[in-house]
């Protein structure tokens, strides 16, 4: 069951360190004998560093070079009974989210992960995704209990992958399509947990065939990260839909509260049940199928598109490398789909034509994309996942927009 208690009398504090010196933090705040922490990206800028510590109001600050105690009269110090460690929601827009977790449902996941794949005792992680999100701290709980060090990198290439000497890795499905594309030897690893986004299935496919055992994996902060591995939930997590087709989530893994919003917290977890902004199903078995997100349903002439969906047929497409679709205003259509392409061939990009009528061999018509944009690259969140803000805009492109922009056309 959610605990609701908005604070106890256990310290915050917020962390500004490298990853490096992460896991000693770490490791007080799950067996209690130090502060909650929150870890933060030491590399923000000031001004998004402060936002942060407004929003979170943690009792000290912690980087390399000590200790600052902040005095906030009027703020009640301390977290949620229990917790371990606050996750900041990795949103772009918006006032930023707290995610409490506490040492209890931190250590269930980590259990239930290295249960599932077989970790064996003594094999090592490699840690290549930022530890301010909840993927790379993940890495650093799992690591705690299998009694080993973490391999700490600030990128991932094949002179990593060569070099680590780790078992087991997660990445995004970026980090994985460019290591296939630099010919790194994935058989290095017994196991890479992909999660962070959806995975293409070529993607999966071309992975597997070079000999990488991927595992997919769904989750978000409010369940200690990935909680559903293939397809099926980890031991003691439940999955369900709800009547509208949003995915609840229940079991020992879930977040104690958001962080000084209880009303929030009352809001999203009900019953014990957690419910996410992601639209699904649960088959036969158990077995969970991930659509996309809600709030990334594009609604065009009356109809909704599932954003998610259509970028996902895209990427079957042999002229595409990466894709993403948003949903841009459009004055006849309310908003009118748009997929935003990295092509396979710079040379011999594909057209609006051609990717229309490959849509609709798979869905219906009115989820073919009405405007194409080709990219170099397309943009990230710190976390790996596509930045669908910067997507939309219609300024992609130009200066502080989603890169560079090789052609576009519009239905």
């Amino acid at each position: 069951m959610v605990n609701l208690a908005s604070v106890s009398n256990r310290q915050l504090h917020a962390m500004l360190l490298p990853a490096d010196e992460l896991p000693g933090p770490l490791a007080a705040a799950l067996d209690g004998s130090g502060p909650a922490i929150a870890p933060l990206d030491p590399t923000l800028p000031k001004p998004r560093v402060r936002q942060l510590l407004d929003a979170l109001a943690p009792d000290a600050v912690r980087t390399p070079d000590g200790i600052t105690a902040l005095n906030r009269p009027g703020r009640m110090p301390g977290t949620g009974a229990g917790t371990a460690i606050v996750i900041v929601t990795s949103g772009s827009t918006g006032r930023p989210k707290g995610v409490e977790l506490s040492a209890a449902a931190l250590r269930h996941s980590a259990r239930a992960s290295l249960d599932r794949i077989g970790a064996a005792p003594g094999e090592r992680w490699l840690c290549c995704l930022p530890v301010s999100h909840m993927a790379g701290i993940g890495v650093l709980v799992r690591s705690l209990l299998a009694g080993t060090a973490p391999v700490i990198s600030g990128r991932v290439d094949p002179a990593v992958v060569a070099s680590c000497g780790c078992a087991h890795v997660s990445l995004v499905p970026t980090q994985l399509r460019r290591l296939l594309d630099a010919g790194a030897d994935l058989r290095a690893f017994r196991t890479i947990l992909l999660g962070g986004a959806g995975a293409p299935a070529r993607l999966l496919t071309d992975a597997r065939a070079a000999g990488a055992r991927v595992i997919t994996t769904y989750g978000m902060s409010e369940t200690c990260g990935g909680c559903v591995y293939d397809g099926t939930p980890l031991d003691g997590v439940r999955v369900a839909a709800d009547p509208d087709g949003l995915i609840r989530i229940a079991g020992p893994v879930l977040f104690s509260g958001y962080r000084l919003a209880p009303e929030l917290t009352a809001s999203a977890v009900q019953d014990g049940w957690f419910t996410t902004s992601d639209l699904g199903s649960v088959g036969a078995g158990g077995r969970v199928r991930v659509r996309g997100r809600a709030d990334d349903v594009i609604n065009t002439g009356g109809e909704k598109v599932v954003a998610a969906e259509v970028a996902a047929v895209l990427e079957t497409c042999a002229a595409v490398r990466e894709a993403a679709v948003v949903g841009r205003p459009d004055e006849e259509w309310g908003e009118r789909v748009t997929a935003v392409v990295v092509p396979a061939d710079p040379a011999r990009p594909p057209d609006l034509g051609m990717l229309r009528a490959h849509v609709r061999r798979a869905l219906p018509a009115h989820a073919a994309p009405r405007e194409l944009v080709l990219i170099d690259e397309l943009p990230l969140l710190p976390s790996g996942k596509p930045d669908l803000r910067v997507l939309r805009a219609p300024a992609a492109g130009q200066p502080g927009g989603a890169g560079t922009i090789r052609g576009a056309e519009r239905y």
